[in-house]
């Protein structure tokens, strides 16, 4: 019952690293690049929440503040970088989302200070499930998270702009041949990712204690699941967060809490060694 618990409680922190992983697949999918700033997004989404939630007491009013922000910083942020870096290399891309990421996290500590902030969520039982003890707080949580996903797969297979975005995955060139803007694509693929690392950082920092720095903390376990999954799999994403998740919290009680992390860069190694694409990439061939 003990491993169950842990097993049950790593799936909801699951959730928040499938989320992180699926803001990172996203970009990745359609921009061809790592967003190295996927983790202080996270940052900057937890502290819109906090002051969303300090205004209005309510949880679904920080949500949306927490994905506006993050949208509209992130769409900045291609504006002003990417989009004049955008015919560079992987590994200029990379470096300036690094650099997006480290001016976040200094403006951050500018705006809110260094100390430790913490949503204030009022004291509850846990509810009991044959044994097992969970949280009303995780279930909320939980319902966000799903209700995030179905809006983002809403977006990506039921609307026009989203097979925009798919196709722009699929084929670049074939895309704009085929009369599709990719300037529109873009501008829906920034506001979607830093929607999803907004929300995402607001349950993280629902759950912890929230500092400039605690977003980047979760970059190695986020990016570990996108690759899991198959990079540019927004399904797989999520089902690799879960799985990650899972294994991080039932390691605990063998490596300690301080160290679990490792277990997210044990498993990148293994799956790029043996299986690159990851459990839903598909095989690409290069000429």
């Amino acid at each position: 019952m003990f491993y169950a618990q842990l097993f049950v409680n790593g799936l909801f922190q699951g959730l928040v690293i499938g989320l992180a992983a699926l803001s990172i697949t996203l970009v990745f999918g359609i921009a061809r690049f790592p967003n190295a700033a996927t983790g202080d997004s996270m940052t900057l989404g937890a502290y819109a929440a906090l002051a969303a939630h300090k205004a209005s007491g309510s949880f679904i009013v920080a949500g949306l503040g927490a994905a506006g922000a993050t949208g509209i910083v992130l769409l900045l942020a291609y504006w002003s970088v990417f989009r004049k870096l955008a015919n560079r290399s992987v590994v200029a891309l990379l470096v300036a989302s690094i650099g997006i990421a480290f001016v976040l996290r200094a403006a951050l500590g500018v705006a809110f200070g260094h100390g430790q902030q913490v949503f204030q969520v009022p004291l509850s039982r846990p509810y009991l499930f044959g044994g097992l003890r969970i949280l009303p707080l995780d279930l909320q949580m939980a319902l966000v998270a799903l209700v995030t996903l179905i809006a983002v797969f809403g977006l990506l297979y039921l609307t026009a702009i989203g097979r925009q975005m798919r196709a722009v995955a699929d084929n670049r060139d074939l895309a704009r041949v085929s009369g599709i803007r990719p300037g529109r694509v873009m501008i829906a693929l920034w506001l979607l990712a830093g929607a999803v690392a907004g929300i995402a950082g607001m349950m993280l920092g629902m759950k912890t204690i929230v500092t400039p720095e605690f977003g980047w903390e979760m970059l190695l376990p986020a990016f570990t699941a996108a690759i899991l999954g198959g990079i540019g799999s927004p399904v797989g994403a999520v089902v690799a967060g879960l799985i990650l998740g899972a294994m991080q919290e039932v390691s605990t009680p063998f490596v300690g809490f301080t160290y679990k992390i490792a277990i997210a860069f044990l498993i990148m190694l293994a799956v790029l060694l043996v299986r690159p694409r990851g459990l839903f990439g598909r095989v690409e061939g290069v000429r």
